[in-house]
């Protein structure tokens, strides 16, 4: 599973630094958090994951405070965050994660492509029995043991720890997020970043010419401003 979701992120990542859309998506996280919960990380954790997650990503401080100051603005509009569920050509599963201040917009623009390349929107947790939610922590790996390291990090629920490149990936259940998020920061341990995915526990069967096709759509997605994440069953 490491090595699969790796792949996905990585792909993932490359398109999101391609189009320079990272910073914008993890501001919004930084304001949504500040706004919800607080501007001091020390007291806020889901900011403080926002901050970890802008500095992995090298995130300029003087925008992740600019990210901050907004969630103190009055004319700044509230975000809502609303997940949109569906299926694009071939049967692919996808869903879209949104954060959004007009969800008359963005679900025009959601149902918009799907049907223009071949796919439909469903409805909520349609897709639930297709993916699960688990949290991804990329830590540094250097001058850490990952076999006393998962002695460690079993009891604060990590299902699976995988080492490639330098960094180590620990997954937990959803559930356990906040507890493995707690541990690492006692363990004084460098995360890179730490974020909830949704994994699919099956993939659609498609040959490299159906991929590329599916692979247009979920990058159009990927285009819209308010599209924070896209997930999908693709191999």
């Amino acid at each position: 599973m490491g090595r699969a979701f790796e792949y996905r992120k990585a792909r993932k990542f490359a398109r999101w630094d391609k189009m320079a859309r990272i910073f914008p998506r993890i501001g919004k996280e930084i304001t949504m958090a500040a706004k919800a919960g607080g501007p001091n990380p020390e007291t806020n954790p889901r900011l403080r994951v926002a901050m970890q997650n802008a500095k992995g990503a090298n995130m300029p401080k003087d925008r992740v405070e600019a990210a901050i100051k907004r969630a103190t603005d009055k004319d700044e509009k509230d975000y809502e965050e609303v997940i949109y569920e569906g299926y694009g050509p071939h049967g692919v599963a996808i869903v879209v994660e949104t954060a959004t201040n007009n969800p008359t917009r963005t679900v025009a623009n959601v149902r918009h492509l799907f049907n223009k390349y071949g796919g439909s929107l469903g409805t909520s947790g349609s897709l639930s029995f297709l993916f699960e939610r688990k949290g991804i922590f990329r830590i540094n790996g250097e001058g850490l043991d990952i076999e006393e390291l998962e002695l460690e990090l079993i009891d604060h629920g990590a299902d699976d720890i995988q080492q490639e490149e330098g960094e180590i990936i620990v997954t937990a259940a959803f559930a356990d997020f906040g507890s493995m998020q707690k541990a690492l920061e006692k363990m004084n341990i460098n995360v890179i970043s730490s974020e909830l995915q949704r994994l699919p526990v099956s993939f659609a069967e498609v040959n490299e010419a159906q991929e590329e096709e599916v692979m247009k759509l979920i990058e159009f997605f990927e285009e819209d401003d308010d599209v924070q994440n896209v997930f999908h069953n693709l191999p």
